[in-house]
This record gives C-alpha cells, sequence and structure tokens, in this order.
C-alpha cells in the first residue's frame, strides 16, 4: 500500500499541467482585457446648447466643458462640422485621466439665417470616438 502513495508522489497526474495551462491562459485574457478597456474617455458637462436668438452677421462663440472619464491620456486629433461657418478651438496637448478642458466652437452668422441646428464631431483616441456635441438658435435677418 505504501508503494502505491510513493509512486504517485513520483509521477503526478498531467491534470496539474493542465490546470496550470487553464490558470496561464486566464491570466493573459485578463491582462489584455484590462488593456483593451483602458483608454480615454471623453464626458461633456453639457453637449448641447442653445445660443437662442443673434441677429444676422453676429459671432457665437459657445464653450463645451469636458473631462477625461478614461484611464488612459485623451488626445484630440481632429473635429468636423457641418458647414464653413463653424469653427472649433480644441486642445493640442493630451489630457490626463480625471482632467477638464474645453471645445471651443465659433459660429459665424453672417451667410445663415432663421433657424439653425449643428453637430460637431470629435474625433479622439477611443473606440467610442467620435464624441457629438450640438448646438441650436435662431439666426433674424436683418
Amino acid at each position: 500500500m505504501e508503494n502505491n502513495i510513493l509512486s504517485d508522489f513520483k509521477n503526478p497526474p498531467k491534470v496539474r499541467g493542465i490546470f496550470y495551462l487553464q490558470t496561464l491562459f486566464v491570466v493573459i485574457f485578463c491582462f489584455f482585457s484590462l488593456r483593451i478597456f483602458s483608454q480615454a474617455q471623453m464626458k461633456f458637462t453639457e453637449s448641447k446648447k442653445s445660443f437662442g436668438t443673434v441677429k444676422k452677421g453676429e459671432m457665437v462663440i459657445l464653450e463645451y466643458e469636458f473631462t477625461n472619464s478614461g484611464t488612459e491620456p485623451l488626445i484630440i486629433t481632429e473635429t468636423k462640422v457641418e458647414c464653413s461657418c463653424t469653427g472649433v478651438e480644441f486642445p493640442k496637448q493630451p489630457i490626463a485621466p480625471g482632467q477638464n478642458n474645453k471645445v471651443i466652437v465659433k459660429f459665424d452668422t453672417k451667410s445663415v439665417w432663421e433657424r439653425q441646428d449643428r453637430i460637431v464631431e470629435i474625433f479622439y483616441n477611443a473606440k467610442s470616438s467620435p464624441a457629438k456635441i450640438r448646438f441650436k438658435g435662431f439666426v433674424q435677418k436683418k
């Protein structure tokens, strides 16, 4: 009887090798999962704004504050607007996790009138990109 017990220790079952292999796969999977989900995230305080009523020819300036609520630095790469009457200023440097910053939208009303409803797309380094901000208002003819 003692001989069988000693032989089990000398020749361990192959199940242990499979267990270690499964554990290794789980650890690698968790590492890559965390890496995939760790990214920048742009969260706006207010993503929709109304500039009310303005006269044609006025410049409307709107500020959109945001926070990088992700775990990696946020880098804005470009913006897209619906017409040449809209300009966007954004930070060129990376925004660290937890930091706040702002995007400034300048809307020139000299070539538009009546009801306006515009969307600005902001592209940055995350799978959830682009972020969208929106503004509305009414431009009176002179």
